[in-house]
């Protein structure tokens, strides 16, 4: 048989593979570093996996990166880009949590996107010791953009990574029983009642609720309750390991005016005395006291963290750096 005549070389022979890459010393370098990262998160992982953890994200804390972007003008849409740079990270940060077997719930406010509505609408805000008084026109506001628009925003942004999130509100199975706060608030309610077990069955499925802070009275009527009263009573409700607040400040402080001030780590005893000094003020005031009474109904540690920092959540969970204040028993 002549060189001609020889049969074809099997089609069934695949080619060699390419050759690896050569990596480089600064590749080693961080492939090294990301594997230490990884045995240092090792032990909080065992630690939490299979305990609930509450997220609380404050609509300041988004707020604040477009806030930060749009300092200069904003002329190409820094600020919704930065926004939307903050979303997707968080979102990323909570799924990771459910991939290494920790269990979130997220609770989320809106509270500067109300406002900014309201603006457009040509309708006044009125706040009154930090809650914004809420007529029926302003009920409707808050329910369009907490239920419409931010929870909507939230669910679709951790949803880029899988089916897992899922949206509701207080008033989704009577999750959250509202009563009146005050006559002169008109539709602001308190939390008079919480039922998880629609929480606990989302959770159960290894899904990832997301809550809007609107609940419901016996009759129906709905209330805006503020969403840091509502994540402490849903950590307690769950009896959850951890209960986090995310918002646009470094921690709690001292005094509420100097930065340099904030504390990394406070007992109960501590958190007291600087209610009664006025170091939490504002905004802050519902979430030192959400934290102190979460703590009190069994929840293991409350933390107060700034939100504008990249994986907060993961910094304080993760990693034995955190990254603002620390409340415990």
């Amino acid at each position: 048989m002549t060189p001609t005549d020889a049969p074809p070389a099997s089609s069934s022979s695949s080619p060699s593979p390419p050759p690896r890459p050569k990596v480089t010393r600064a590749q080693r370098a961080a492939a090294q570093k990301t594997a230490s990262v990884l045995v240092e998160a090792l032990p909080y992982i065992q630690r939490f996996r299979g305990k609930v953890v509450v997220v609380k994200y404050g609509g300041n804390a988004l707020h604040a990166s477009a806030s930060s972007a749009s300092s200069d003008g904003d002329p190409d849409g820094q600020a919704d880009a930065a926004a939307a740079a903050a979303l997707a990270s968080f979102a990323q940060d909570v799924v990771l949590m459910r991939a290494v077997g920790i269990l979130p719930v997220v609770v989320h406010g809106g509270g500067p996107q109300i406002g900014e509505l309201m603006a457009r609408l040509g309708k006044e805000t009125e706040f009154r010791n930090g809650l914004r008084v809420t007529d029926a026109d302003t009920l409707d506001i808050a329910r369009m953009v907490l239920v419409g628009k931010v929870n909507r925003d939230i669910v679709s942004a951790i949803n880029v990574h899988g089916p897992l999130a899922v949206g509701m509100s207080g008033e989704d199975a009577n999750l959250i029983t509202a009563a009146p706060s005050h006559v002169d608030l008109g539709f602001v309610g308190n939390v008079s009642l919480v039922d998880p077990t629609m929480l606990q069955r989302l959770v159960a499925e290894g899904l990832i609720p997301v809550v809007a802070t609107i609940g419901a009275d016996e009759s129906g009527q709905a209330y805006n309750i503020n969403a840091d009263t509502v994540a402490g009573a849903l950590a307690e409700a769950l009896r959850a390991e951890k209960l986090i607040f995310l918002t646009d400040t470094e921690g709690l402080r001292v005094v509420a005016d100097d930065p340099r001030t904030v504390i990394h780590q406070a007992s109960l005893e501590v958190i007291d005395e600087i209610v009664r000094s006025g170091g939490a003020r504002g905004g802050m005031m519902p979430k030192v006291e959400a934290c102190a009474r979460a703590v009190r109904g069994g929840v293991a540690r409350a933390h107060i963290l700034d939100g504008r920092v990249p994986h907060a959540l993961l910094l304080e969970l993760l990693t034995d750096s955190g990254v603002g204040t620390m409340v415990m028993p």
